[in-house]
């Protein structure tokens, strides 16, 4: 199947090994792992959920295969899926960023899970602040399409809406990577109260801005 984006090979080959190395260290987690395995924490960053040792090795594996594989296919079923071309590192930079938050977190979680003492809500923060921050970098890059990126009904009714609330959204998300790293230094309950914060403000505020420009506008460019 021809990709609607272009493949450049030494980040794809990052992204394919990542994800490997999470397939193949699921089999000596599953080995290593005592029958109770915790898979989930509270705001305070304390275990409050357990599974037993074949889904903490294998699920989050499967959930990351799953992800690059959608993640490389879908823009094929996008109906502007010629517009992936004029961003294609940006959105090949966006999937590593995804699969190595993702991987990451497997591998805090599993290293937990063998008894090391690691501060999942530090690490969680550590890892959402550098994925906004990833994606504020290259968000102003993102063409208009229905698949990635900001996609209210404003952005995709306008390409100039489109353009400016992705600017403006990069500005956001770097600022909101920024506030969850800092949140690191909190502890785990105001930490989980800023990226509260955070993400509420980047959805509300990103969704309010396109709708303020669209509205400016009245209605031009539709």
């Amino acid at each position: 199947m021809k990709l609607p984006f272009n493949i450049y090979r030494p980040v794809e080959a990052i992204t394919v090994g990542i994800v490997s190395a999470t397939v193949l260290a699921s089999p000596f987690f599953y080995r290593l792992f005592p029958d109770r395995v915790p898979t989930h924490w509270n705001a305070s960053g304390a275990a409050d959920g357990w599974s037993g040792p074949a889904f903490a090795a294998f699920f989050f594996p499967a959930i990351i295969v799953a992800i690059y594989l959608l993640m490389l296919v879908l823009p094929s079923a996008d109906p502007q899926k010629d517009r992936y071309r004029e961003f294609s590192r940006p959105y090949q930079i966006l999937r590593l960023a995804t699969v190595s938050y993702m991987a990451a977190i497997y591998a805090v979680t599993s290293l937990i899970g063998l008894g090391f003492d690691i501060p999942i809500a530090k690490a969680s923060m550590a890892g959402i602040g550098l994925l906004f921050l990833t994606i504020g970098n290259f968000m102003p890059k993102f063409r208009k399409n229905w698949f990635v990126g900001i996609r209210t009904p404003w952005t995709l009714s306008s390409e100039t809406v489109w353009n400016r609330t992705h600017r403006v959204g990069g500005k956001l998300f770097t600022l909101g990577g920024l506030a969850a790293l800092l949140s690191m230094l909190l502890p785990p309950r105001p930490a989980f109260a800023v990226f509260t914060a955070t993400v509420l403000g980047l959805t509300f505020g990103t969704i309010g801005y396109s709708w303020w420009v669209w509205r400016g506008r009245k209605g031009a460019d539709r």
